[in-house]
């Protein structure tokens, strides 16, 4: 069995990955347009269609701008919690609310958030798992937590910040307040950051991982994929774009791996009331 995965954008200017079966899929975040967001699904031969809901990281805007017209047209549903649902203002949308560690069933797919450190209101990452394939959604993250290390040991392939190289921010132009909420334990992970939590804790079974929100300013793809191809083993090596999607990547549990299976207590999530 197979998770079929792709970022379409990945950035400060728009966020938003695609996981799916050959049945059913999400999205994690919708920072683009509905228009470009179908463009670039088109192009990989997929459909807003088959997209059955959208799970929220947090209220940024880089992260939730693309949710009105894609609700608007598609009438997706958007599981959010519901502190986040109150920042987002996210008026129209079908909205339900989810917690940590009480995964949700979307058709065979089974997603369960877990709590993360940012400067937003009530911010999580995912795992998304089919049969036995466990794909991880690790973004926006200000520290490498228990809650980070103890997820990212169970993905067969993830996404992963690598959003500043730490000279490059140090040297660069932004305002001392800006570096310090970048860099401060509630912003961003570094390329260094980054390395050490793959390094320290990638599962042997990892068999993809897709480096993503990178700064246009502090970071550069070149620094990011020749910093983690020294360090990548045997796992694959994607450096997700801010201007277009990546191939669509075909996830699989290796012969002989064991990932644990996760709880899926939560069968029918509180629909969230709008204002």
């Amino acid at each position: 069995m197979s998770l079929f995965v792709a970022s379409l954008n990945s950035g400060s200017n728009g966020n938003c990955y695609y996981i799916g079966n050959q049945n059913e899929a999400i999205l994690i975040d919708a920072g683009i347009s509905c228009r470009e967001t179908e463009r670039r699904l088109r192009r990989l031969g997929l459909s807003l269609g088959n997209v059955k809901a959208i799970f929220v990281t947090h209220e940024h805007s880089d992260h939730v701008h693309g949710i009105p017209s894609i609700h608007k047209k598609f009438k997706i549903p958007v599981y959010i919690t519901t502190r986040t649902l109150l920042k987002a203002q996210l008026t129209k949308a079908e909205a339900y609310n989810f917690k940590a560690y009480e995964a949700i069933s979307i058709g065979d797919l089974s997603i369960q958030a877990f709590p993360i450190l940012h400067d937003a209101t009530d911010p999580h990452n995912f795992i998304i798992s089919n049969k036995g394939v466990n794909v991880g959604i690790f973004t926006d993250i200000g520290d490498v937590t228990d809650h980070v290390i103890r997820n990212f040991k169970q993905c067969h392939a993830a996404f992963l910040e690598s959003n500043y190289d730490d000279e490059l921010l140090e040297t660069g132009r932004y305002p001392i307040a800006l570096k310090n909420r970048i860099r401060g334990g509630y912003g961003h992970l570094s390329n260094v950051q980054a390395g050490k939590l793959f390094t320290d804790h990638k599962p042997h079974f990892m068999s993809h991982l897709f480096l993503g929100h990178l700064s246009r300013n502090n970071n550069s793809p070149r620094i990011v994929q020749n910093l983690f191809e020294s360090i990548s083993g045997t796992t694959e090596i994607v450096v997700a774009s801010r201007y277009k999607e990546t191939k669509l990547f075909s996830i699989q549990a290796p012969s002989g791996s064991q990932s644990p299976s996760f709880y899926s207590g939560v069968e029918f999530p509180v629909q969230l009331e709008l204002f």
